[in-house]
């Protein structure tokens, strides 16, 4: 299932309204509390804004020299 806005605005509603069930694609979802709902629209946001792509992985080179001098 693909994240959407639709989906960030079903849950800024919910927060907004005090409601701990939120639909999404013709399901319902009922979150434990306010906290966890807005965990999870910040989580939402930021697969949204793009701050959860996957950038794959990173590389690091190191260099150093032993006691010998190799």
């Amino acid at each position: 299932m693909a994240i959407s806005q639709s989906d960030l605005d079903a849950l800024d509603a919910a927060i907004a309204s005090g409601a701990l069930v939120v639909e999404f694609d013709g399901r319902k979802l009922t979150y434990q509390n306010t906290a966890q709902l807005i965990a999870a629209r910040d989580h939402t946001a930021k697969v949204l804004s793009g701050g959860m792509q996957n950038r794959g992985p990173r590389l690091f080179n190191f260099r150093f020299t032993t006691s010998r001098g190799d």
